[in-house]
């Protein structure tokens, strides 16, 4: 019988491992090998929302953060939201990451997890978490903050996406979060042609964390374009 979505980004994160070089100073955190119930979590959110064949349109983010995707293995949900919102309790760790409080706002508005889910995909070309070691222990780092760590981990992000593609995704327009991440994504484009249109839309982070007086502005920019690819 044929895989559903849900089964295939399964697979895939299970299969998930980086074995490339880094740039000394960063390091590479796989929260699938880290805790055993991101697995069982993980499973679950792709069960309930991606049982199904049905194309869908690709969101891209950064690299995952320690506290959202980084512990539950879900992009842009910590959680507080993974509960909350998706209604799947993680018992060994809780966390707030201030992307998800965002993109979960605009999930609400989009008409709730079940209606947002079956008309995107949302992950990343670096899906694993990166962090810079410094004497206060690890920070969250994006994958284009260091010139050597881009090109360190360039050939995995191109096959990351491919991967991510395979599952069916629609190519004739994608979402990029980050202004500075479309940069990037832009060039891989540009030598892949992986997608026909880029959309390029704030990051969560920025929005939550110097723009949240204009949010719902920010929101409703997200909807506008969202809906406008449907």
């Amino acid at each position: 019988m044929k895989k559903t979505i849900g089964e295939k980004v399964v697979a895939f994160n299970k299969k998930l491992h980086y074995s490339g070089e880094l740039p000394e100073g960063f390091d590479v955190l796989n929260p699938f090998f880290d805790n055993p119930e991101t697995l069982t979590v993980m499973t679950e959110f792709y069960k309930k929302y991606y049982s199904d064949h049905n194309q869908r349109k690709f969101i891209i983010g950064i690299n995952p953060s320690r506290h959202g995707a980084g512990v539950t293995g879900v992009p842009f949900t910590d959680t507080k939201r993974l509960e909350s919102v998706c209604g799947i309790e993680m018992k060994s760790a809780h966390t707030h990451e201030i992307s998800s409080v965002f993109l979960y706002s605009v999930i609400e508005d989009f008409g709730g997890p079940e209606e947002f889910f079956k008309q995107f995909y949302i992950n990343s070309p670096f899906p694993l978490a990166i962090v810079k070691k410094t004497i206060r222990g690890g920070l969250n780092a994006n994958y284009y903050d260091d010139k050597k760590l881009f090109e360190a981990v360039k050939p995995f992000m191109i096959q990351s996406l491919k991967d991510h593609i395979s599952l069916g995704l629609d190519t004739s327009e994608v979402f990029i979060l980050g202004k500075k991440n479309a940069t990037f994504i832009e060039k891989i484009n540009t030598e892949e042609h992986f997608f026909d249109k880029l959309t390029v839309l704030e990051h969560p982070r920025y929005i939550q964390q110097y723009k949240s007086k204009e949010k719902q502005l920010y929101i409703d920019k997200y909807l506008i374009a969202l809906n406008k690819a449907l």
